[in-house]
């Protein structure tokens, strides 16, 4: 339990999706830098001893860093509420719905958000039906340059840009390595943005917006996490009202899916100035390079400031 030194938080970082390493990362700053704040801090890597430590030692807060299946399907919140561990984060509901890009589009296209035209895939129907006729239909109803990606999951793993038509077939495959649905989607040309959200008890907020420029034209795993691949631009050089109208549809995604506390919500701005829903994350990644820690930077506050008023925000919310 916490003592006078601050409350007792337990990091989880690692597991054993595709970004464990992305996790680890994530993990050591976030208890690097509630350490600064003057909690307790232990990091831990989810495992079959996690549920029977949390209800031996009752930490005060659950931290997860846990990025990929690991943290962000919902599981692993919902045991964390089960066993009433407060947790900083969204509910296991509300993480499943953004876990699904599907689902999150679909719920964002309803509530008047800009979404990419697609053809989601499961990997049954690609086989049943057979590749090259459903590569067929797909090429005659989405036209242009097109985006494959698994429909789960995150750091740009699996994800394909598609030029040339004859790229597909490969493109379809690399996004079954990580999930068995993929994702065809209309290519929107235009200016990356990602919006951190944040609520620490007074509702939902959009910090400074992050523009990413990377240096060979996509934001691929490379141009995510290592150093000087990519330019990023903190606040972003977007007209003010087309940066109001982005951070006005980030907080608008964090409500429709029902985050809670801290999330990542990803869009393309094109010429006119329209932002394009790609997609949201629940445990968004809070390494070295990652975009929320330079949006909270921006801000005008810190990183132990702002994850001391999270994990503070969670105790309080089961009290």
């Amino acid at each position: 339990m916490s003592d006078s030194s601050g409350l007792y938080v337990v990091v989880l970082a690692g597991g054993i999706s595709h970004e464990r390493d992305v996790s680890l990362r994530s993990g050591r700053r976030v208890a690097d830098a509630l350490t600064a704040a003057g909690h307790r801090v232990v990091l831990r890597d989810p495992d079959a001893g996690l549920l029977p430590f949390l209800a031996s030692e009752r930490p005060d807060v659950v931290f997860p860093a846990l990025h990929g299946s690991s943290g962000e399907d919902g599981s692993l919140l919902e045991l964390l509420a089960a066993i009433d561990v407060p947790a900083v984060g969204s509910s296991g509901a509300a993480a499943r719905r953004a876990w699904s890009k599907p689902v999150a589009s679909s719920l964002l296209a309803a509530a008047g958000v800009a979404v990419p035209e697609s053809i989601v895939l499961s990997h049954e129907s690609f086989r049943e039906l057979g590749a090259s006729s459903v590569l067929r239909v797909v090429r005659s109803a989405i036209e242009g340059d097109l985006v494959v990606k698994p429909a789960s999951g995150g750091s740009a793993q699996g994800v394909t840009i598609v030029e040339d038509p004859n790229d597909l077939p490969r493109a379809m495959v690399e996004a079954f390595t990580y999930a068995e649905v993929a994702v065809v989607e209309r290519r929107i040309f235009g200016t990356e943005i990602a919006i951190a959200v944040v609520d620490t008890g007074d509702g939902p907020r959009a910090l400074p917006a992050v523009e990413i420029e990377p240096t060979a034209g996509v934001y691929s795993f490379q141009a995510r996490y290592n150093a000087g691949e990519t330019t990023f631009y903190t606040p972003s050089r977007l007209a003010d009202a087309t940066v109001a109208a982005v951070s006005d549809a980030a907080v608008l995604a964090h409500r429709t899916l029902g985050l809670r506390d801290l999330s990542r919500v990803d869009f393309i701005v094109d010429a006119d100035g329209t932002p394009w829903f790609l997609e949201a994350n629940v445990i968004p990644g809070l390494t070295e390079t990652s975009l929320v820690p330079l949006a909270i930077e921006a801000s005008g506050t810190s990183a132990s400031a702002l994850y001391g008023s999270l994990v503070e925000a969670a105790r309080d919310r089961t009290n």
